[in-house]
């Protein structure tokens, strides 16, 4: 029996599950379990779908990061192609939002029409739980309506982190929603985090004239990454869009002051001086945090860890019979939008019945920075602190006849493998169409592929990606062309 909503009105509808959150993991979920034939709701607080990234993240972070490339190449690449007038070339900011603005239009108009195509029921609102099996959804205008279901999968998302003394106003202190949105070129931005978002929103706007300041407080951006990648990747963004990064620097304090901001900076090590910086733009981008935000998890009881992620087992079940959790919210996995998609399928297997599964060591990453960054599996550093034994193959695309054919020369791409079996651990790479790159890499993974195995499958000539043939070749013999 299902429990009856504390509010006044009567439950307006059952379902075998209701899916909170209408980001990747969320409506491809509730997609996926209408197709396996059960009766399936949504509820997304936001008037479109897609969530943040498609809304204010992945999708339009790319529309500006491809406009601001292509003016980027305009003035800096295009003589050497034989082209006349490409430093003559402008750019009007309103033109790029716009057709940045377009792409998100239709891709959020697509969903819905996946959702009517698929008849998944959708409610616009905020979720609350009552109880693990009736949920509350507070509308726009005050008004309530209250979902029944037998299984609940939380997808909430995530939200940028501030810093404490200087909250977010989308006009001078910005998120990365504000960060996609400025109206003009600021003079001079300030990024405070070398992570992902910081150096690809940095990257847009130095590439269209902004003076480029990254502070951050780890000895390296993007820690994660292998350290040999990542020193790559930012020596390139120095050298091409003249970015200027500090690292081991924190951030003491800051302010605004009419249209800008300015921070005190100090070294992380005793005894560093400081030094006040001032631009007109500062983008904060030092994390991302579950939200959770009035769906009443402490209610029901929902576990989450010290850090506010919702705690799952092996099945995206939470400690709460009947309420499931995937994505951004959870404590498992990289906040990446296609891990959330792929455990989204795999959930709604689960409730079907079915086999679901997400292997967390062949998950790809990619930075769309200029040249792109991925990598899949795990760094040189990594397995050395593991104490496992290992191989690598490094092959320079300076070497690679696509990448000088097309003058995107700068880069590598590196492979790891088991010393002993040749496994293919993790694949690292810093050059151009990384992004696409990667996928080869990762599928190899998945299929427990040996660098051997890669290296003698024969690649198309030529292509970029024979730079991941050479690096195995590296591996188990020699590469040719280094």
């Amino acid at each position: 029996m299902f429990r009856r909503s504390l509010v006044a009105r009567a439950p307006t509808g059952k379902f075998d599950v209701v899916i909170i959150g209408g980001g990747p993991g969320g409506y491809v979920a509730a997609i996926k379990a209408a197709q396996l034939g059960l009766k399936t709701a949504c509820i997304e607080k936001r008037a479109t779908l897609g969530g943040t990234c498609l809304n204010v993240g992945c999708i339009p972070s790319k529309a500006l990061l491809h406009a601001s490339h292509a003016y980027h190449e305009a003035h800096h690449a295009f003589a050497k192609l034989g082209m006349v007038g490409g430093e003559s070339v402008s750019m009007d900011i309103a033109a790029m939002q716009k057709t940045k603005t377009g792409v998100v239009n239709g891709f959020t108009g697509g969903i819905n029409y996946l959702f009517s195509k698929n008849k998944v029921t959708r409610f616009s609102g905020l979720a609350t739980f009552e109880s693990a099996n009736v949920i509350t959804v507070t509308k726009e205008d005050g008004t309530k309506e209250t979902v029944e279901t037998a299984k609940t999968v939380i997808a909430t998302g995530s939200e940028p982190t501030p810093l404490p003394f200087l909250p977010f106003d989308e006009k001078v202190v910005l998120s990365s929603t504000g960060g996609l949105d400025l109206p003009q070129v600021p003079a001079h931005m300030i990024v405070v985090g070398g992570g992902v978002i910081g150096l690809e929103l940095g990257s847009v706007w130095a590439r269209l004239g902004s003076k480029v300041t990254v502070v951050e407080f780890a000895d390296r951006c993007c820690p994660f990454l292998d350290a040999q990648v990542g020193k790559e990747m930012i020596e390139c963004l120095k050298r091409s869009e003249k970015m200027i990064v500090k690292t081991s620097t924190k951030v003491v304090s800051g302010k605004v002051d009419g249209t800008k901001a300015s921070i005190v900076v100090q070294g992380v090590a005793a005894g560093s001086p400081s030094e006040t910086l001032e631009c007109d733009a500062l983008l904060v981008s030092v994390g991302r945090k579950p939200y959770t935000t009035g769906l009443g998890l402490e209610k029901i009881g929902v576990a989450k860890n010290e850090r506010g992620f919702v705690k799952i087992d092996g099945h995206f079940a939470t400690n709460v019979p009947g309420v499931y959790a995937i994505g951004d919210v959870v404590d498992k996995g990289p906040m990446l939008a296609h891990k959330a998609e792929d455990e989204g399928i795999a959930v709604s297997e689960e409730l079907a019945g079915k086999a679901g599964h997400v292997n967390y060591d062949a998950i790809p990453s990619v930075i769309y920075t200029t040249p792109e960054v991925a990598s899949v599996g795990k760094t040189e550093e990594e397995l050395a602190k593991a104490g496992i034994k290992f191989k690598k193959g490094v092959f320079k695309m300076s070497a690679n006849s696509r990448a000088a054919a097309v003058g995107q020369k700068e880069g590598i791409v590196k492979v790891l493998a088991d010393e002993a079996t040749d496994k293919i651990l993790g694949v690292h790479m810093c050059c151009a169409s990384a992004g696409e790159l990667i996928a080869e890499a990762t599928l190899a993974m998945e299929y427990g592929a040996s660098s051997e195995d890669v290296g003698r499958t024969c690649h198309a000539h030529p292509t970029l990606s024979e730079a991941m043939k050479e690096a195995c070749m590296s591996i188990f013999t020699k590469a040719i062309h280094m």
